[in-house]
């Protein structure tokens, strides 16, 4: 299970335009803040990720870049950022189901067409939000097992000021006995 203030697993996935993104390269201070998607299919990822996109300019204002990430091909990825319009949001694309599994991420079976009309993967990973350290470590994590009822970006985005002003420790860390 992973816990804030460990290190996150490694991460290295092929971006749209961008190049290679490596989680263990120089990052931004405050975070990165990696939110995994589920797919083109997804009408729900869709309309999460126009707001990632629409808030990414105002967490790049507090130091914070971010990147959507599925294990969809470049071309699914490329259709998913043209969809929601994305000229600031980062697409990486491509990530192994082991890789998902590594990051708490729940791993989907295929249901077929989806209430758009587009196929789903054989499997595909669910949805998952992390602010990470420059430093590699854990400071936030929301994984789900259904594509309903996800973090709220503009609420993070209102948080971080406390959590900067504050340095505010991460929470959840604690794994010993109770």
């Amino acid at each position: 299970m992973l816990l804030p203030r460990q290190l996150a697993p490694e991460l290295r996935v092929q971006t749209l335009g961008h190049g290679l993104f490596d989680l263990a390269d120089p990052s931004p201070e405050p975070f990165t803040l990696v939110c995994f998607y589920r797919g083109l299919h997804c009408p729900i990822c869709a309309n999460y990720l126009k707001e990632l996109e629409r808030l990414t300019p105002a967490f790049r204002d507090k130091g914070v870049e971010t990147i959507a990430i599925s294990s969809d091909t470049a071309e699914r990825a490329g259709l998913m950022a043209e969809k929601i319009g994305a000229a600031n949001l980062r697409f990486g694309y491509g990530l192994p189901l082991a890789k998902a599994r590594e990051w708490g991420l729940y791993i989907s079976t295929s249901r077929g067409k989806t209430s758009i009309g587009v196929e789903e993967p054989a499997l595909f990973s669910e949805p998952g939000v992390f602010l990470i350290r420059p430093d590699r470590t854990i400071y936030y994590l929301s994984v789900q097992s259904m594509p309903f009822v996800r973090p709220n970006f503009a609420e993070m985005l209102q948080a971080l000021d406390f959590i900067i002003k504050q340095d505010y420790p991460a929470r959840g860390e604690y794994a010993g006995a109770v």
